[in-house]
């Protein structure tokens, strides 16, 4: 058995495993990369394999930095079967057309514009391919085991968001796990990851292998700032991913105001994707922590926005509101639009909830930048902005570890960190290394790893 590390090695994103035996070729994971415009810029370089040799995709989930690509495939030829839980299907359904969109819309952006140093820019993928590469998808439910050639799988209950999944592979005397991205023992919409079985290999993320979640309450911090904002008439701009850390922000927002902790403000989801996303959350309840009232008492408290047209009528209100709309790192989506028109003013509040790259917008502005490049223009910064602690869906690493520590992992173990910064891959394995038995190392791009 072999592996070779093609995304997710010394970054957290663009996350791409190939798994060969002697008679199948797996690739694990079809992420894109986002950051970074060195890291995007891989996402137009030819894969070192060819295509039609490759006999199954796995997905562990649904987030683009791990299906993303999967698009390029199909554009490419691929027409082989890819194994993913059924709610990832579902939420597949909805995030890969919706990518092909933002990437059409914003090449059309920058040729109208003249923004780009091509005459004719063009997107990665568009909104058909994305959608013809969905008849690809084969949906299973958490234990179940498929095969691949003489390899048997399954994808086993991880948390994160909804339909994670770590992945078992058995093949050739050896057992492999790909812990995807790994979920928290207390989120507040999903249940603890399942520990892992007895392994030969782990490639282990390590997203925060630096860093441990604040102990903060984020229901208790979401309201002073709402309260803050609301009383100086100002708006708050929550820039969230689709998936998961939307349906959080509704879930938190509606019990605030069932608490009577902040006033009854107008709240806006300004994402079709993520209101399409809440309603697969409901229509999954039984794959995560709330009950169907509480799923439809997050959906009832806010004002979904869908069309464009909608979205711009927002300009109009002159009233303390929260607006909600993509993307979590404020790469693209609409959240840009009401960064333009209300980053200049002081009484605007931004809060990002998650885990932001090194590079992105989201990143910068955290950071303190005092202005910010969108869609080539520069715009100023004067909002007061924020990270809301406690919605993160990745285990740190001390929760890593603990969850390790329920595994039946045997002392001696191989794992290879991927998924994360250089420092956070760093700090991990130092840290992994004086407290388990398991030998540690960290994966390098394009390593090819024997078993």
């Amino acid at each position: 058995m072999k592996i070779t590390f093609l995304g997710g090695a010394g970054t957290v994103t663009g996350s791409k495993y190939l798994l060969e035996t002697g008679s199948s070729r797996i690739l694990i994971d079809c992420g894109l990369f986002q950051g970074y415009k060195w890291l995007r810029r891989r996402n137009w370089q030819p894969l070192p394999f060819a295509i039609n040799k490759i006999d199954a995709v796995v997905l562990t989930h649904a987030h683009l930095d791990h299906s993303g690509y999967l698009p390029v495939l199909y554009q490419q030829g691929f027409r082989r079967p890819v194994y993913c839980q059924q709610a990832t299907s579902a939420l597949c359904g909805i995030l890969l057309p919706d990518s092909g969109h933002i990437q059409e819309e914003d090449a059309k952006y920058y040729s109208r514009h003249k923004l780009s140093r091509h005459s004719k820019p063009l997107p990665l993928y568009d909104r058909a391919t994305a959608e013809g590469c969905l008849e690809l998808l084969k949906p299973v439910e958490f234990d179940e085991k498929f095969t691949v050639g003489e390899a048997t799988l399954y994808l086993q209950y991880a948390g994160h968001i909804l339909g994670a999944g770590s992945l078992v592979v058995e093949a050739e005397g050896k057992r492999v796990g790909f812990s995807g991205d790994v979920g928290r023992p207390d989120d507040i919409l999903m249940n603890p990851p399942q520990p892992l079985p007895e392994l030969d290999l782990l490639l282990l993320e390590a997203t925060y292998g630096n860093r441990r979640h604040e102990s903060s309450d984020p229901f208790a911090q979401l309201a002073d700032i709402v309260n803050k904002t609301a009383k100086k008439g100002g708006v708050l701009l929550v820039p969230s991913f689709a998936v998961g850390r939307a349906q959080a922000l509704q879930h938190i927002l509606a019990s605030l105001i069932a608490q009577r902790r902040i006033p009854e403000i107008p709240i806006y989801l300004d994402s079709p994707m993520a209101i399409s996303v809440s309603d697969i959350y409901c229509r999954y309840a039984r794959h995560h922590r709330l009950n169907r009232e509480q799923c439809h008492r997050m959906c009832e408290a806010v004002t979904y926005t869908r069309s464009v047209e909608e979205s711009k009528t927002l300009s109009e209100q002159h009233y303390p509101h929260v607006i909600i709309a993509g993307s979590g790192m404020a790469t693209g989506g609409r959240i840009l639009h009401h960064f333009k028109r209300l980053l200049g003013d002081q009484s605007t509040s931004v809060v990002f909830c998650g885990y932001q790259a090194e590079g992105t917008r989201g990143a910068k502005m955290l950071n303190g930048a005092e202005s910010v490049k969108i869609h080539g223009e520069w715009f100023s910064n004067r909002a007061q902005t924020t990270m809301l602690h406690g919605l993160s869906g990745h285990g740190d690493y001390l929760e890593i570890h603990d969850w390790l520590q329920k595994s039946a992992l045997q002392a001696g173990t191989r794992i290879r960190l991927v998924h994360g910064s250089p420092e956070a891959l760093d700090s991990m394995r130092d840290y992994l290394r004086r407290m388990t038995g398991f030998e540690l190392e960290i994966a390098a791009d394009g390593e090819c790893l024997e078993l």
